[in-house]
């Protein structure tokens, strides 16, 4: 599984673009983007790398995370996957964003090529917070991040929900790899060590 971040939007969120080396197919992450700029240069490296996406990926529906769903939608003709319970979301952001076409329940595969995601339901930042959990990797938006996790005083938000949800996520092997949505990769070992958030569980 190939991975490239770029860092979009006012509140430098984390859009990944994944893909199969194999076959190319690939999946872009959370395109929170602001600027055409910051969608040509994604533009750029799926060109160039000669991938096929297949998915937009929202892991939550805030609009740092689902601003580009439109402009992707409308570049690749492809579909936008979203947990049903964060799908009212999407509405209301006028042209940036589209309606949801696929529902990622929880423990839903997402494949592309012969790489496959399995979706985590992690609500406490939104009731319909997602991570997408792959073979020693979990790509968490603002569930946890490296050194802190996603806020639950927003509306919707869950304090309760977000320490179950960190809870399964600290269940997976500490040598997995955790890309957050915002700041820098970081492990689950190192989230358990270092992480003053975690001392609660």
């Amino acid at each position: 599984m190939q991975i490239q971040t770029f860092t979009v939007g006012m509140l430098s969120t984390n859009c990944y673009v994944v893909n199969c080396p194999e076959t190319k197919e690939a999946i872009i992450i959370d395109p929170g983007i602001d600027a055409s700029r910051e969608a040509e240069q994604i533009f750029r490296y799926v060109n160039a790398s000669a991938l096929k996406v297949k998915f937009i990926v929202n892991t939550h529906g805030h609009s740092d995370h689902v601003s580009g769903d439109a402009l992707l939608k409308k570049k690749y003709g492809v579909p936008i996957c979203i947990h049903p319970y964060d799908v009212h979301c999407l509405n209301g952001l006028g042209e940036k964003t589209s309606p949801a076409n696929v529902m990622l329940e929880d423990k839903r595969l997402l494949k592309f090529g012969h790489m496959m995601l399995k979706v985590m339901h992690t609500p406490g930042h939104t009731p319909g917070s997602i991570s997408l959990v792959g073979e020693n990797l979990v790509f968490t938006g603002d569930t946890l991040f490296a050194g802190g996790i996603g806020r639950t005083d927003f509306p919707e938000g869950s304090e309760s929900d977000m320490r179950l949800s960190l809870a399964k996520l600290l269940l997976l092997s500490d040598n997995y790899v955790v890309y957050p949505g915002h700041g820098g990769v970081s492990t689950i070992g190192e989230e358990k060590r270092v992480n003053p958030f975690l001392r609660w569980l």
